[in-house]
């Protein structure tokens, strides 16, 4: 038996033969086409696109109304395939250059996939694997090559592969795969996100994958702990599939917690809040009282121009309708040097998480903010919403987001426009600075919530996209702890709302430290809720608060979890 170690992008444990995929490959040479070629080059490449965009559409006609997260990934490959940008500059190749139409492709679609690879943000990173997609795609049409993908599987099985695209992924029959492992890949790429939705354990980055573990051959896939062990003998066999048993028994039971209040054991109650991209990714279930992040860069991201003020008052207003009544934060614009816009040009920084970022780059960019601030505004007469600044560091960053809040209402009032005067205002606590200063932001603004993910990089001077810096990256540090204390405290003193809305907020071990240093508002990804619900009904508060103590006067984070487990 060998043991080989990848990063568990989405929970589980599965047993089963392996079954190894190879997508689609051809090899492209640098050709060109004869002198008056071109046209019927050209003609070509237009075909593998109208052929490949009905391709497409078929997909996305598979998907059901719950699958709609799924769609939107071939949506995304529909308007890829035809970008203007890549479009023109294919056509180029084939008529000014003479290339031959696989190869204006080939060239033109690894140059824009290598561009966002090497994007420091990894969602941006993330949408190379698209354009990769799209150029498989057509290079098969061009090649004359039938479809090929996984969904239809011989047998339960384990796939194995060096990556999957995300069209391999999305369109899995999902009735026999058992467990996906691929060579290359991160948490936040298509094929984990797709795992993560269909709750198909999944382990990425396992070097020499495909070499390793054999066709047909027996391998246990833990991606808890983000094991893969080949060859397994019987009595390795047995545990794990009992392993398997628990783990999707206490599942079932954790999902029972959804609907049941959020409180805890002796009926102290708190808030759960949800957090969101956009209306598309509204749960079904409920089982939240408020939208404690509304990230609304989304609308920026998936476009090429601007969001202009009515197409910003109506995606707010959509969020609105679906929260039915729901108190809404809308965080403004959360972007910057590690997070590019196509209709925003930026210049490159050394180290953009540092950088001109968020409320910084909102501040020196007063008409985008403008324009948003009077979006959301307009949208305060639909329904109860916040408005929340992220990245701030100094009171001097919230009085002139505040003041740029009274530009807007000056704005809209000079015309008539209706809104409510007195939306909320409040502040991500994210950088140490402002979370020393808690006290003072406390009286300035009317509520917070602490961004954790940034926070702790700061904190530690981590970088949290860089594994070469994990082990610096202490979450559960006492430091951690310490500093949410306070700043908890101070606004609650000053009886303000404080929120957190970190991916701290959802982790269930967290939750009853966070309980005992006074937390009553949580926000989280819909998928987190259950368990977060079942942690917090486990404990009662006098035992949160004991626990809160004991980690908040521990010296390491190794004694604050051995603590928590210890606890739990």
């Amino acid at each position: 038996m060998r043991t080989f170690k990848g990063k568990p992008v989405s929970p589980g444990i599965a047993v089963g033969k392996v079954y190894q995929y190879k997508a689609f490959t051809c090899d492209v040479y640098e050709t060109y086409v004869q002198p008056g070629g071109e046209q019927a080059a050209l003609a070509a490449y237009r075909n593998a696109v109208r052929e490949a965009d009905a391709e497409l559409g078929r997909i996305i006609g598979t998907f059901s109304p719950q699958d709609r997260e799924q769609a939107k990934i071939f949506e995304a490959h529909r308007a890829i395939l035809t970008d203007d940008e890549m479009d023109e500059e294919i056509r180029r190749a084939i008529l000014e250059q003479q290339q031959s139409a696989d190869f204006a492709v080939d060239r033109v679609c690894t140059e824009f996939a290598a561009l966002l690879g090497a994007a420091p943000d990894a969602n941006i990173a993330a949408r190379a694997a698209d354009v990769r997609d799209v150029r498989n795609r057509l290079l098969r049409i061009l090649h004359g090559e039938k479809e090929h993908d996984l969904s239809r599987l011989p047998f339960p099985c384990v796939v194995v592969a060096h990556d999957l695209l995300p069209s391999d992924t999305a369109t899995i029959d999902r009735n026999h795969v058992l467990a996906i492992v691929t060579e290359v890949g991160g948490a936040t790429s298509h094929s984990a996100i797709l795992a993560r939705s269909f709750e198909i354990p999944a382990i990425l980055g396992v070097p020499d994958a495909t070499q390793a573990l054999l066709d047909g051959g027996e391998v246990v896939v833990d991606a808890l702990t983000g094991e893969v062990l080949a060859e397994p003998d019987a009595e390795t066999l047995s545990r794990f599939r009992a392993q398997r048993e628990a783990y999707l028994a206490n599942r079932n039971e954790t999902r029972q917690y959804l609907s049941l209040p959020a409180e805890t054991k002796d009926g102290t109650a708190v808030e759960i809040g949800l957090n969101i991209g956009s209306g598309a990714n509204w749960p079904e279930n409920g089982g939240f009282s408020f939208v404690g992040l509304f990230r609304t860069e989304f609308l920026y991201m998936e476009r090429d121009s601007l969001p202009t003020e009515d197409e910003q008052t109506a995606a707010y207003h959509k969020v609105l309708e679906l929260a039915a009544g729901r108190l809404v934060t809308l965080r403004t614009l959360d972007i910057g040097g590690d997070k590019t816009l196509p209709a925003l040009p930026l210049p490159k920084e050394e180290n953009p998480f540092l950088g001109c970022r968020a409320l910084r780059l909102s501040l020196n960019h007063r008409d985008l903010f403008l324009t948003q601030l009077r979006a959301a505004l307009r949208s305060s007469v639909y329904g109860p919403i916040q408005i929340m600044f992220p990245m701030v560091g100094s009171l001097e960053d919230l009085r002139a987001g505040k003041a740029a809040l009274e530009e807007a209402k000056a704005q809209l009032a000079a015309k008539g426009i209706p809104f409510d005067p007195d939306v909320p205002v409040g502040i991500m606590v994210e950088i140490p600075s402002i979370a020393i200063l808690a006290d003072e932001a406390a009286r300035e603004c009317d509520f917070a919530s602490v961004g954790t993910n940034d926070l702790c990089q700061y904190l530690f001077a981590a970088d949290r996209m860089n594994p070469l810096t994990a082990e610096y990256y202490q979450t559960f540090s006492p430091a951690m702890f310490r500093i949410l204390n306070a700043v908890f405290g101070a606004f609650h003193r000053a009886g303000k709302p404080v929120s957190v809305c970190g991916e701290m907020a959802g982790d269930p071990e967290a939750a009853p430290v966070l309980l005992g240093l006074g937390l009553r508002k949580f926000s989280m990804n819909a998928s987190a809720i259950p368990a977060v619900k079942r942690a917090l009904r486990s404990v009662t508060l006098a035992e949160a608060e004991a626990l809160a103590r004991a980690v908040c006067a521990a010296d390491t984070q190794s004694e604050v979890l051995a603590l928590i487990r210890q606890h739990g």
